[in-house]
């Protein structure tokens, strides 16, 4: 009963601290990334420190848009792994039941956030501990998105998926984020876990990718959480970002995503963008550097590609980073997944203002169904169970479908009958695009 008091309080609180938001910003508290837990001042190179190892552990209120609710959670600085395989820091969020018998609590629910945003201080961990920004606000309301799982007494972990350095889009990076969020939360002596504690990712958009890339990257990267890892759940789904480029171009709704994915996988592999912007483009990125999500949304119809670079550079494929760099994010190319997957997929992006691609075919508006269709079919033909949900609608409609399957999936994941009720229509998924790497064309 105490249990479900406070979470039907946290849902109060966060009807009650949006409208707060708005006629008191003052409330809000000094949470920043620059905080000092952010940052690791140890002797001990990190280097020295195997993935996923504990640092700092704080904890904290549970905030909503800047207010502390009753939940509490426990936020851990944890060792992890950039793009370019070198160590850095991270830092996730573990938000436990405060029951006093918790017969679930050793199920655990990695919940992706679909924050995307190019500014450090829009990730989840700062917006927990009391950040309050207009682009702050996803990681927010996504409190009510877990909420089923925090009914039932799991463990919830929301990991900075984009790093400290907020690559947008930078996929692989995404996953090593997840995978090390996972295993810092299981070694962690506050969290107090057990190290076979059962995990579920789920996520959708920029949540999707993270959960998808950590499905893939773990039998490789992390081998040693393959007996904790049950089951993968996604929807919206980036599989090969060259081909999602000219999809969103011109487009009314989705084409300022385009520039910040460009910003954010440069920043990940170290790529300089300015020898091959034009004047636009290098006020572009100035001004989107520390961009969200919410911040292009409808506010750069039209773009396309052509327009912010030289004319030199007209076709993407001529410049080799950008070949380079488009073929690391590319899904499907960090490994193979040993956990069943359910995925869902809009092809409505008509409704949101993006045409069907000519050479790509129907997606949402963002994310093109044929790419997921092919990523999905490569899988099952190795062998993983998939359950595919195509629909009908937008992105953002889409996920309003996805949703209520995918908690369903993954509570069922967690059962004793699992494998009874295990969904797979592998042999009826349609074949998609080819997801071959970019070829350089000088």
């Amino acid at each position: 009963m105490r249990f479900r008091t406070s979470v039907k309080h946290l849902l109060l609180v966060a009807v009650v601290a949006s409208v707060a938001a708005l006629m008191l910003p003052s409330m809000a508290s000094a949470a920043s990334a620059n905080d000092a837990f952010y940052k690791y001042t140890g002797s001990t190179p990190l280097a020295n420190y195997a993935p996923g190892t504990p640092l700092k552990t704080r904890n904290i209120p549970y905030h909503i848009l800047g207010l502390a609710t009753p939940l509490r959670a426990t936020q851990i600085l944890y060792r992890a792994t950039d793009a370019q395989n070198r160590p850095t820091v991270n830092v996730t969020s573990v938000v436990q039941p405060s029951c006093f018998l918790c017969l679930n609590r050793e199920k655990v629910i990695s919940y992706q956030s679909f924050y995307d945003s190019l500014n450090p201080e829009d990730q989840p961990s700062v917006q927990i501990a009391g950040g309050l920004s207009l682009t702050g606000i996803i990681p927010q309301i996504e409190t009510a998105l877990f909420a089923p799982f925090l009914l039932q007494g799991y463990s919830i972990v929301v990991s900075d998926t984009q790093g400290q350095t907020a690559d947008f889009a930078a996929g692989p990076e995404y996953g090593t984020n997840t995978l090390d969020s996972i295993r810092a939360a299981i070694k962690s002596p506050q969290v107090d876990l057990s190290s076979n504690a059962k995990v579920a990712m789920i996520g959708y958009s920029g949540g999707a990718i993270a959960t998808e890339w950590a499905a893939e990257l773990a039998p490789t990267y992390a081998p040693d959480l393959n007996k904790n890892l049950i089951g993968a759940a996604f929807g919206g789904v980036l599989v090969d970002p060259d081909h999602n480029l000219p999809y969103v171009g011109g487009s009314s709704i989705w084409a300022g995503v385009a520039p910040m994915a460009l910003i954010g996988v440069a920043r990940s592999y170290g790529i300089d963008l300015q020898p091959y912007l034009n004047d636009y483009g290098k006020t572009l990125v100035t001004k989107l550097e520390k961009a969200s999500i919410i911040n292009v949304l409808g506010q750069y119809s039209g773009l396309k590609w052509t327009d912010f670079v030289k004319p030199q550079y007209a076709n993407p494929h001529s410049i080799p980073a950008y070949v380079q760099a488009a073929n690391k994010v590319i899904m499907g190319t960090g490994g193979t997944p040993k956990i069943p997957m359910l995925v869902g997929q809009g092809t409505g992006g008509e409704l949101e203002g993006t045409p069907a691609s000519a050479t790509y075919g129907k997606g949402d508006g963002v994310m093109l169904a044929g790419d997921v269709r092919s990523l999905l079919r490569s899988y099952c033909a190795k062998g993983i169970k998939v359950k595919y949900n195509e629909y009908g609608g937008s992105h953002l409609t889409s996920a309003l479908e996805w949703l209520p399957q995918a908690i369903s999936w993954t509570f069922d994941r967690f059962s004793i009958f699992s494998s009874l009720t295990l969904p797979n229509n592998c042999s009826s998924i349609k074949p998609g695009n080819s997801l071959a790497p970019a070829v350089y064309t000088p």
